[in-house]
């Protein structure tokens, strides 16, 4: 299900699938600042893994996302997805949350209500729903799932033991003695009718400890009402859980990393130890590719087949080619490398880079918004930074682009098989012409011609026994 299907079989906008995500909370229980569907779990918000299996559904335009608490910090998190939003101003309960989303729903003939905390949710589940609500014709289906422990979820009430109509659903903290055996607990997750959850929502009172409007009163509510309420039965627990602590948005994490490399592994990637790797959920890796313990691929990183990432390196948003090697302990973000390059060890690579194929970057060279073309050689301890280097250029070791003059940066180029000396300081901005030679140690403030040889440095003094005559005064001085 890689793209978004048709929301229904019909056409008119009465008749097409909403999804309503919940997102307006402060998670008062994680103590902290930040907005609780924005804590991070593999390597993006809590939310986005949420927005992308809806996205699988329906189109962005059909999906939105109930706001409110730091509401334009959680647009801003999320405003590339291209959904909707819908601001609850005053945090009144999940029922209060779909009345202020009325508007937004009025012209769908059914919608889907989604937890923004809740990231492990997959796009099949959903599909399922839907498809179960459908086929019953129901005006509200929730899921529902027996847990073999106690969780302090709300328990769902059936109309008859093997029925899947549904009278009700009881939080927890209001459970009768005689309601307390009750192990099938509500999830969270919803489809509605449109029509009758608008008819009668306005019913919901706030007869609770907290004061608020549930969505959870609704089954009850529309059950009083002559409605089909049913229950669709789900077996997995932890893809529907939720986090209310630190602790528990770790643990989500951890079970969605865990699945990342079982799924990368089953692909043909072979992970050494693949607890201590640290891979985001959009992190796409070739087969035959092999990573080694303690590496970090984050953000949207695509690496291809047949490469080798060893252990400690470090990369962030970058692209990186079949048949490349990236050495002990690199940190590369935000660049492209090539096909058969050889990068490493301790290589750091900032952003905007573009690195040819069959490059090498040896150790200690750190590499800026530069362009590195095919078969460039910098085996070590080099700086290039707003450089522009052709084909099979060797970079000795100390050559540093002198980019920033202090208020402005500056762009060096260097022409194709050009060879620059150790130790040589390029002052940009600057332009190195094709198979230019660069004498070791200079210093070069001035365009250099195609084919010539540039030496920047002060003509060596030998004074012979100078050395030899300093002591013997030194010495002289001490037995004075």
């Amino acid at each position: 299900m890689n793209e978004a299907r048709e929301s229904t079989a019909h056409a008119g906008a009465g008749s097409k699938l909403a999804i309503v995500i919940m997102a307006a909370g402060k998670g008062t229980r994680l103590k902290s600042r930040r907005p609780k569907v924005l804590h991070e779990v593999g390597g993006k918000p809590l939310l986005a893994h949420v927005i992308a299996a809806a996205g699988k559904i329906v189109p962005p335009s059909d999906i939105v996302a109930i706001v409110g608490h730091q509401a334009e910090r959680v647009r801003a998190a999320v405003a590339d997805s291209g959904i909707r939003f819908v601001e609850q101003t005053e945090q009144r309960g999940t029922g209060h949350a779909i009345q202020t989303a009325a508007a937004a729903i009025g012209g769908y003939e059914d919608f889907i209500v989604l937890s923004g905390d809740a990231p492990l949710v997959r796009a099949e589940t959903i599909e399922g729903l839907w498809q179960f609500h459908r086929n019953e014709r129901a005006a509200m289906t929730l899921v529902s799932t027996e847990p073999e422990h106690a969780v302090p979820y709300g328990r769902v009430l059936r109309k008859s033991p093997g029925s899947c109509e549904v009278v009700g659903i009881v939080e927890q903290n209001m459970l009768t003695l005689d309601q307390q055996p009750l192990r099938e607990i509500n999830m969270g997750m919803y489809a509605f009718r449109t029509a009758p959850l608008l008819r009668h929502i306005g019913e919901l009172t706030a007869g609770n400890p907290q004061g608020e409007l549930y969505l959870t009163d609704m089954a009850h509510v529309l059950y009083k009402a002559g409605e089909r309420v049913v229950v669709f039965r789900h077996q997995d627990l932890d893809e529907l859980l939720g986090a209310n602590t630190i602790a528990e948005v770790m643990a989500l994490d951890a079970k969605l990393r865990l699945a990342k490399v079982r799924a990368l592994m089953d692909s043909g990637v072979t992970i050494f130890y693949p607890e201590t790797c640290v891979i985001d959920a959009d992190v796409e890796v070739g087969a035959d590719t092999v990573i080694e313990p303690y590496v970090q691929l984050l953000g949207r990183t695509r690496v291809g087949s047949e490469c080798r990432i060893r252990s400690y390196t470090v990369v962030e948003n970058c692209t990186v080619g079949d048949n490349t090697i990236l050495r002990q302990s690199c940190v590369l973000a935000d660049s492209s490398i090539g096909n058969g390059a050889d990068i490493g060890p301790f290589a750091r690579m900032r952003p905007g880079c573009e690195i040819g194929d069959h490059v090498h970057i040896g150790n200690f060279v750190e590499t800026k918004k530069s362009k590195l073309g095919n078969g460039v050689k910098a085996g070590h301890l080099a700086y290039m930074g707003d450089s522009e280097i052709g084909e099979n250029v060797n970079v000795g070791a100390g050559v540093i682009t002198c980019n920033y003059d202090g208020i402005k940066k500056s762009l060096t180029r260097i022409g194709a098989n050009a060879f620059v000396g150790s130790d040589s300081t390029l002052v940009a901005p600057i332009s190195i012409g094709e198979g230019t030679y660069i004498g070791a140690g200079s210093c070069i403030t001035r365009d250099v011609p195609a084919g010539a040889l540039a030496v920047g440095r002060a003509r060596q003094v030998t004074k012979e026994g100078w050395a030899d005559a300093r002591r013997a005064k030194i010495a002289a001085a001490k037995n004075a």
